[in-house]
């Protein structure tokens, strides 16, 4: 897993890159979330959708509003790096 920062407008976002699912279940996106706290003390996250599992999409498998309750409780979200990128460099 890879970690950079990108800062925009004095705002610092984590942006996690990785060749592996990173999270699966509440568990694992808990520890995204410590480690990314731990490593860049940013309170905003960017990742793309393929480092999470397929299950996660599955709105019947009840992950997605599991781990999104955690995102929600400790940090923003933006689900889609393409679009998100593109948008900082828009503002």
């Amino acid at each position: 897993m890879q970690i950079s920062v990108v800062k925009k407008n004095n705002i610092e976002i984590a942006v996690v890159n990785s060749d592996d699912i990173l999270i699966s279940d509440a568990q694992s996106a808990l520890d995204l979330l410590a480690t990314v706290d731990y490593e860049t003390g940013c309170s905003r996250m960017l990742i793309d959708k393929s480092l999470i599992c397929e299950e996660f999409f599955d709105l019947s498998t009840k992950i997605a509003g599991v781990v999104l309750q955690k995102f929600i409780n400790y940090l923003f979200f933006l689900p889609d790096e393409a679009r998100a990128i593109e948008r900082l460099s828009m503002v």
